[in-house]
């Protein structure tokens, strides 16, 4: 089942794709919820409750009338208010190629427990403009992830269970501004303005049962699913990015689990993959100077339309859109 936030009437609904048409939770069921916060709240019946209206849609009990055309709404993030958004490291390829890039060994903790960060939820966004400063677009960069939604509250939640806390994946891009962000860490405190002025989810959440056929072991000597999913990313209609989330090293459940260590985990946590290898120009550009010192270095612009794909979650498409404002706190650093 795909489930898609969208705008109506100054606010946010939530429906189900089917065929190319949404059909309205309203539609579905008259006691469903009316939008994603309240539908994970009340996440087993509810998705009980939208799964057979899905079902009278197949079987015409429920007619197309009723739909409405998925191009026609203002589409939102699937998660339009995340109660919060962590980001996690899980591809070794990505960790090691970054590492390399800059003459760093590979650190060994990577392979001893998975690590995430905190980034900001009030900027989480769905499909369309990503809205820059000029800061920003100094190394401005996409990052191509994958991401959950926890969909019941749990704490001290044990990787062997924690699957059963994910309502769906969805397509991540972790937009980053890399000069503010290593700028920041120096300091070794951060990601933070280097990341907090957008986070992309979409273009739908598709659940679980939807994504049986991708599943794949955990890597040996991990615990929860992994799916065969091929993730691509396109700049203004030419691929970039190409990998697979059956290569996360650490699994969803496992960053479950140490995300929810002596801390409560709620409906509407957000939790990202990290980026998959090739998944950033930061890498890309690194991994090309590298091998050529006449490399010339690419990094998103004002226009550039970023597409990314991923097997069975669909395509997340946003363009990058110059702010009506010159002010830069760059500018403002203090002179040495």
């Amino acid at each position: 089942m795909k489930l898609v936030s969208y705008l109506s009437e100054g606010h946010d609904r939530v429906a189900i794709l089917v065929d190319g048409l949404l059909y309205d939770a309203e539609v579905l069921h008259p006691d469903l919820p009316q939008n994603m916060s309240m539908f994970l709240s009340y996440w087993d019946d509810a998705c009980s409750m939208a799964l057979g209206g899905e079902m009278m849609i197949r079987e015409g009990k429920i007619p197309k009338s009723k739909g409405f055309a998925y191009d026609s709404a203002t589409i939102l993030a699937p998660v339009p208010f995340p109660t919060s958004c962590r980001d996690g490291y899980a591809f070794r390829q990505h960790v090691e190629a970054a590492r390399r890039n800059r003459k760093a060994p590979m650190i060994p903790e990577f392979d001893q427990y998975p690590i995430f960060y905190f980034t900001n939820h009030h900027s989480i966004q769905g499909p369309g403009n990503i809205q820059c400063m000029p800061d920003h677009f100094e190394k401005l960069d996409f990052e191509l992830e994958v991401a959950i939604v926890v969909c019941k509250h749990g704490r001290n939640i044990r990787a062997e269970e924690a699957d059963d806390y994910i309502g769906g994946l969805m397509i991540m891009n972790d937009m980053s501004a890399r000069r503010l962000q290593m700028e920041e860490m120096l300091l070794n405190l951060g990601p933070a303005k280097g990341k907090d002025f957008s986070t992309v989810i979409g273009p739908w959440l598709v659940t679980l049962d939807e994504l049986q056929q991708y599943e794949v072991p955990a890597p040996e000597g991990h615990t929860g699913t992994n799916y065969n999913l091929r993730m691509q990313c396109r700049v203004n209609g030419k691929q970039v990015s190409d990998g697979n989330m059956k290569d996360m090293n650490w699994t969803f459940a496992e960053i479950i689990e140490r995300a929810s260590y002596g801390v409560d985990l709620y409906p509407g946590d957000v939790i990202g993959s990290g980026t998959v290898g090739t998944g950033c120009f930061l890498e890309l550009n690194g991994t090309g100077k590298l091998n050529d010192p006449d490399y010339q270095e690419q990094w998103l612009q004002a226009g550039d339309v970023v597409e990314m794909e991923i097997d069975g979650l669909g395509i997340l498409s946003n363009t990058i859109v110059a702010e009506e404002d010159d002010y830069s706190i760059l500018a403002r650093k203090k002179a040495l």
